[in-house]
């Protein structure tokens, strides 16, 4: 019942200041269980201004997506990934999946200027405007990565080819005998957080760009590439 989850829930329906009416955000949230903690987050950033892409784990219980699938209904600026993947935690699959929302989010009618990613097991502790003034402040047209170069305690996570491992509800990456090619470009890997916040131009230059695509494929059978793929793209000079 979407006027009984609106209205119970205290979802805000208007922006609450001119500020964040002129700069939307776009969300990506990944789940896969614990439909109340999902609610609880989307409660918690909604902003009617605001765009969110859910991608729901194709493992995840039909009833559990069903649900997600209700809520999602109730809003006009919030939707299901058009395509789902078998998460694998540190499996590639995790990557995709924010890939996938990212395609659909780029051909939104809302004009959103950052992309932020979280789990449903995230929750903020800052709100809509101070997230907004902190992106104006020193990083207004950049992105936020953070990370390293490639300590060497990581090397292996990319020296070594992974495969993904999924069946009957056991799903994990393992580490295969064979030996990885060098990343394409000669790119130096950086490593570093899986969640980032990121322009609208920076996603559409993943989307397109030659290296970026050529990064991902190299990034296929790594371990965990989330923690290495956004961080070492923008660190590419220009």
């Amino acid at each position: 019942n979407c006027s009984m989850v609106l209205k119970t829930l205290h979802f805000i329906t208007r922006p609450l200041s001119d500020e964040e009416g002129n700069f939307s955000l776009a969300y990506i949230i990944t789940i896969h269980k614990e439909l109340e903690m999902f609610v609880k987050l989307l409660r918690a950033i909604y902003m009617p201004q605001n765009i969110y892409c859910i991608h729901v784990d194709e493992k995840s219980p039909k009833d559990y997506k069903a649900a997600v699938q209700n809520i999602v209904n109730c809003f006009e600026n919030i939707f299901i990934s058009s395509k789902r993947e078998n998460v694998v935690y540190a499996g590639f699959s995790r990557l995709q999946a924010d890939i996938n929302c990212m395609r659909d989010l780029v051909h939104s009618k809302i004009q959103w200027n950052y992309v932020i990613n979280l789990c449903g097991q995230d929750y903020p502790i800052k709100t809509n405007k101070d997230i907004i003034q902190y992106i104006k402040s020193k990083w207004n047209g950049k992105n936020m990565t953070p990370g390293v170069v490639q300590p060497l305690h990581m090397k292996h996570r990319t020296q070594v080819s992974y495969r993904e491992y999924v069946h009957s509800g056991t799903s994990y990456v393992y580490p295969t005998k064979n030996i990885k090619a060098k990343p394409p470009y000669n790119l130096t890997i950086y490593f570093g957080s899986a969640y980032y916040i990121l322009t609208k131009e920076f996603v559409e230059f993943t989307l397109t760009d030659a290296r970026a695509k050529d990064l991902l494929e190299w990034s296929r059978d790594t371990y965990s590439p989330d923690e290495h793929y956004w961080v070492t793209l923008n660190r590419l000079n220009g």
